[in-house]
């Protein structure tokens, strides 16, 4: 059910001028930190030995950056018809980001069953929630934000072959932005506390920060210590057939 102007009935739209520039400032930092971390990414991949999975790291930086441009459109636009469209499109982007991070670590698996059909279900789960958001507005939004934590919190299952092909460092930090998205849920369900939707949209972005760093190490951290630790125990060897 909607009202006049498009806007959801469900939805309360009713910050002051002072929460309103604050959530904007997270944005704007959001945004910022995306768009360099997105190319630093690209970059880092394209000259690694995980060039390969370019396509991958591709449409992860695109779901990260959908997610985070529409989100910054949607709170800063002024409430108008086109406020309510831009709200379709930025729930529906957090969607395919979600999507988006396990396609680019799943590219880093071997192409088993079991990663395979958890990419199958991921996508599929990310695009009949996507579809709600953008035919149905403003309904099913509980049910919206069940999907979101149960589509975040898949790998959990496969966890044992994803442990295996993943670094340490990039697991935890993939869970540890997936601990502050939940927590972060509180906050975006407290409408009466004041600065509520800034403090929500700055737990998000510290989330997406440590998947980006998580997924940072994976593409070149892990890229260039092989090779590094490969010489060092070459040269060890080498100085033991000396002695």
């Amino acid at each position: 059910m909607v009202i006049s102007n498009g806007q959801p009935a469900s939805v309360i739209w009713d910050y002051d001028r002072v929460e309103l520039i604050a959530d904007g400032v997270v944005h704007a930092i959001g945004v910022s930190l995306g768009v360099v971390g997105a190319i630093v990414i690209v970059v880092v991949a394209a000259n690694s030995a995980h060039a390969a999975n370019m396509p991958s790291i591709v449409i992860y930086t695109v779901g990260l950056l959908s997610m985070l441009g529409f989100s910054a459109a949607y709170n800063t636009w002024p409430i108008s018809q086109a406020k309510w469209v831009l709200r379709r499109f930025d729930h529906s982007a957090i969607y395919v980001m979600i999507a988006g991070t396990y396609t680019a670590f799943i590219g880093s698996m071997k192409g088993d069953f079991v990663s395979i059909g958890l990419l199958i279900g991921v996508w599929l789960t990310a695009v009949v929630g996507a579809t709600l958001k953008l035919l149905l507005p403003g309904r099913f939004d509980r049910l919206a934000v069940f999907l979101y934590l149960i589509l975040g919190w898949s790998g959990v299952v496969v966890y044992e072959p994803v442990a295996a092909a993943l670094p340490n460092l990039s697991i935890w930090l993939l869970v540890a932005g997936g601990a502050l998205y939940s927590a972060g849920i509180v906050f975006h369900g407290w409408q009466s506390l004041r600065f509520q939707n800034a403090i929500w949209h700055g737990f998000v972005v510290v989330a997406r920060m440590l998947s980006l760093f998580g997924h940072s190490l994976l593409c070149g951290l892990r890229a260039s210590l092989i090779p590094c630790g490969q010489n060092i125990g070459l040269r060890l060897l080498s100085l033991r057939s000396r002695i």
